[in-house]
């Protein structure tokens, strides 16, 4: 898999200093994000677990599984590699975090190459090989996280068996993410195990429930990263930005700043708010938040 900063993906150029400057890459940003996020995920979890059988579960449900669907945006920053300066964090929390969403970390990361290689191009790009809702209620149905939930389990499934044939797995590929797939599947197997042999409800509570519920927040924030742009090959064109609260770029790693992100891909998280200040003004799809990327999203699936 080739590096992201060997490949241009914007025409829009910042001088070489800076740009290099801004591709710094440390371990501590990263270290207290991990920290902050997957710490909140086991005090919220242990919580939850204490109060399951009160009114109080319900509304910490819904936080535990905001935070849990958005440990996603982890997996998608160590996939590239540039969350940490130290190497092997990357994988190790990627690992981790693939395993809490269902997406085995080597699966992810040769999926999401081949998406920032060519995104918006609907032959190639592997986020437009699954369709996307074509009605109203077919987006609510994506919000309720059970088409995720078979396509991740299904995934894992498919490459468990051998079949490692999607276009954006090479054959050099192949092996590895069958091996992997497996493992994370005997690891799931195992806890289903374990918490039948138990009786225990604990990682149906804390885990499951809470990351099917977590979608309705996620599905909407990864639908307006691309959806309704334009369909060239320019990121600063075929990607949207949008401004939000400081809390939702905390637990998404940034990744609002998505246009700046497609554009310069080899620039860590925590540099991108500096990269946005550089390159505002040149982004084609701006939005002023997530209600308002929601409704030109919902108006162009199903208008």
């Amino acid at each position: 898999m080739r590096d992201d900063a060997l490949v241009r993906f914007t025409a829009h150029e910042i001088p070489r200093d800076d740009l290099h400057a801004l591709m710094r890459r440390s371990d501590g940003p990263a270290l207290r994000r991990a920290v902050w996020h997957l710490g909140m995920l086991i005090l919220t979890g242990a919580v939850l677990w204490r109060l399951a059988s009160t009114v109080w579960a319900v509304p910490l449900i819904v936080v535990q599984g905001y935070m849990l669907a958005f440990i996603f945006c982890a997996l998608h920053e160590t996939a590239h590699r540039t969350a940490f300066g130290t190497r092997w964090l990357n994988p190790m929390l990627g690992t981790v975090a693939g395993f809490m969403v269902f997406w085995p970390y080597g699966n992810y990361r040769v999926y999401h190459w081949d998406h920032h290689r060519f995104t918006q191009d609907v032959e190639r790009d592997p986020e437009l090989y699954f369709h996307k809702p074509t009605s109203r209620a077919a987006y609510l149905f994506v919000l309720t996280g059970i088409p995720n939930a078979f396509r991740r389990i299904g995934d894992i499934l498919r490459l468990a068996y051998g079949r490692a044939d999607r276009p954006w797995m090479a054959p050099s590929e192949r092996r590895p993410l069958i091996t992997e797939a497996r493992v994370y599947l005997a690891v799931y197997l195992t806890i289903a195990a374990v918490s039948i042999a138990f009786a225990s409800s604990a990682a149906l509570v804390v885990w499951i429930i809470p990351w099917m519920v977590g979608q309705a927040f996620l599905r909407p924030y990864l639908l307006a990263e691309h959806t309704g742009c334009a369909f060239t090959r320019d990121c600063l064109e075929n990607t949207r930005t949008t401004l939000t609260w400081p809390l939702v770029k905390l637990f998404a790693w940034n990744m609002p700043y998505h246009a700046e992100h497609h554009a310069y891909p080899a620039i860590p998280f925590h540099a991108l708010p500096r990269l946005h200040a550089r390159v505002r003004g040149k982004i084609d799809n701006l939005e002023p938040g997530y209600v308002r990327a929601s409704v030109k999203v919902l108006r162009y699936l199903a208008p």
